[in-house]
């Protein structure tokens, strides 16, 4: 789909995160760190803001990408209009109180820990005493059988492998012998989209994304934990606290950003893999971005939106929007900006959800040099490299099922100028004489190239996140001072009363009355008659808490 030159609409700035595939170990040290900084209270025990997953496989939670099955995300109906896969308001009123495309506990996993009090306090007997896993929901003795991290490293065995749903769709083209597949990591937090349908089907409104970063979040005030959110998300990213009844999200760190200092995930990332930075878009373009009939042209209706800020038309349009010279500047720095839009070798994940999702990613291209090596041949040798991009035994199709709604074109564009920047970079490290054909021949210079590699393989912190600090935007929104994120203030996730949440987790029997501890566990409720805690009693302050 060709792009476009049009004047500038609606000049909106967007914080964006680009992740580098080929850099990820696997090692979850994002995902440990957002646990500890985000969800380590009563009620988020399964929730993982960041997760990492080992590709192919089923994914957190079981099979999210099926949107078949979960309805989420955006679909156009027969007039060619933008709508939510769950449906139209009629639709979501009829399913509020039972609705079959939510994923269940078994989709995630059932939390436990261990009974260590009769490792440690057993009397002394012929038989070692063991530490048998008991929920985390119900408090009640279950087996582990399944996990967020099941499959990692493949290690879910065949059976699950072919369960992941972008492989379903190709699997007359791969032969899933497990000892030989193909494998790499990726990393996944909420996608913070432009046009995020978890905004568009919350009946309450509590789901929001700010004007001034971009960032979405969730107001706990407004939240009425109708779940809607959970099933509207195509990448299953919002999470249902069963302890407080609301619903809960990535918040990218939004504290530290507004503070010009990254996230945890990134903060903490040892292969140094994320690069945060700031994104100028035309709002007005995002709708009929996310509306093109042919998915394969959501990658480049999207490429669409973003704006130069090199552009002094761009430049007034954001100065009169009320964005900050500084954040015009960081836009100009931005790293991000460098991937998606310089050298073109960032990706969307999964356009095809037409959420226009801001979180990219580079696609992994070690799999390729270690084909080649395996195989007798020089794996960085750019004839070499260039001619196998396109063979590999697990095709293109599984990459472009992930970023590009299956147009390989991209990808491969994507992954040859990075094995044009590992051939370059390699003849200047041994000493040989430079090769001008081998930028040329992905639509490069030489010095675009080795500024590529400088921000891929050797970037300092501050190039890798390039982050103003906040601002505020004038809105109409009224200006009443329990309106916003209540994450902001007391009362919300995380700053509630220390033994707020320290009753037993089973559903309400014998349980404290009022606040929290009258809350009924929502996971146990066998759907019938109307228990105890389900609904807020009269007397709570706000009728919400």
């Amino acid at each position: 789909m060709p792009r476009r030159k049009s004047p500038v609409g609606r000049c909106m700035a967007q914080v964006a995160m680009v992740m580098n595939l080929d850099k990820c170990i696997g090692c979850h040290t994002c995902s440990v760190t957002c646990k500890q900084t985000w969800t380590n209270r009563q009620g988020t025990e399964y929730a993982w803001f960041n997760n990492v997953e080992t590709r192919p496989g089923q994914g957190y939670p079981r099979g999210h990408e099926d949107q078949d099955k979960w309805k989420g995300g955006w679909r156009l109906d027969g007039r060619g209009r933008l709508v939510p896969r769950s449906g139209g308001r009629a639709r979501r009123l009829a399913r509020l109180f039972a609705n079959p495309e939510l994923p269940q506990l078994d989709d995630y996993y059932e939390p436990w820990t261990y009974d260590y009090e009769t490792l440690i306090s057993a009397p002394l007997g012929e038989d070692l005493p063991t530490a048998r896993p008991h929920s985390l929901i119900d408090g009640r003795p279950t087996a582990v059988t399944w996990g967020p991290n099941w499959d990692d490293d493949l290690g879910g065995g065949p059976e699950h492998l072919a369960g992941d749903p972008v492989l379903r769709k190709m699997n007359d083209q791969v032969a899933l012998e497990y000892e030989q597949a193909f494998m790499f990591y990726l990393p996944r937090i909420c996608e913070h989209c432009l046009n995020p349908s978890c905004v568009a089907v919350c009946p309450s409104g509590a789901l929001y994304k700010r004007i001034e970063d971009g960032i979405v979040l969730v107001d706990q005030d407004r939240c009425r934990g109708w779940r809607m959110c959970v099933s509207g998300c195509p990448y299953k990213k919002v999470y249902f606290n069963h302890s407080t009844g609301k619903a809960e999200k990535c918040t990218l760190c939004y504290p530290r950003i507004e503070a010009g200092e990254p996230t945890v995930c990134s903060e903490t990332c040892v292969g140094r893999l994320r690069y945060l930075g700031v994104m100028l878009y035309d709002a007005d373009r995002a709708g009929e971005a996310a509306a093109v009939p042919d998915e394969r042209d959501l990658y480049e209706a999207q490429l669409d939106c973003f704006l130069d800020p090199d552009d002094p038309e761009v430049v007034r349009a954001a100065e009169e929007s009320g964005i900050p010279h500084d954040w015009i500047t960081a836009a100009r720095h931005s790293p991000v900006r460098d991937l998606i839009t310089r050298y073109r070798v960032a990706l969307p994940l999964h356009p095809e959800y037409r959420t226009l999702p801001m979180v990219w990613y580079v696609p992994p291209l070690s799999p390729v040099v270690d084909a080649l090596t395996r195989s007798g041949h020089d794996g960085e040798d750019p004839a070499n490299l260039f001619g196998a991009i396109d063979t590999l035994r697990i095709p293109l199709d599984y990459l472009a099922g992930l970023f590009t709604a299956g147009d390989t074109a991209p990808v491969e564009a994507a992954l040859c100028r990075l094995a044009a920047m590992r051939a370059h970079m390699r003849r200047i490290n041994l000493g040989e004489e430079r090769n001008p054909d081998i930028a040329r021949g992905v639509g490069m210079d030489e010095q675009s190239i080795e500024a590529m590699y400088r921000l891929l393989a050797l970037a300092k912190y501050e190039e890798r996140y390039v982050i103003p600090t906040g601002y505020t935007v004038d809105t109409d929104r009224d200006a009443d001072p329990g309106d916003g994120c209540s994450l902001e203030g007391h009362g919300g996730p995380g700053m509630y009363e220390p033994d707020a949440f320290h009753a037993p987790p089973v559903a309400a029997a014998g349980a404290r009355k009022g606040g929290l501890r009258d809350r009924i566990n929502l996971l146990n409720w066998n759907g019938r008659g109307r228990p105890q805690g389900l609904f807020p009693s009269r007397g709570e302050e706000g009728g919400s808490r």
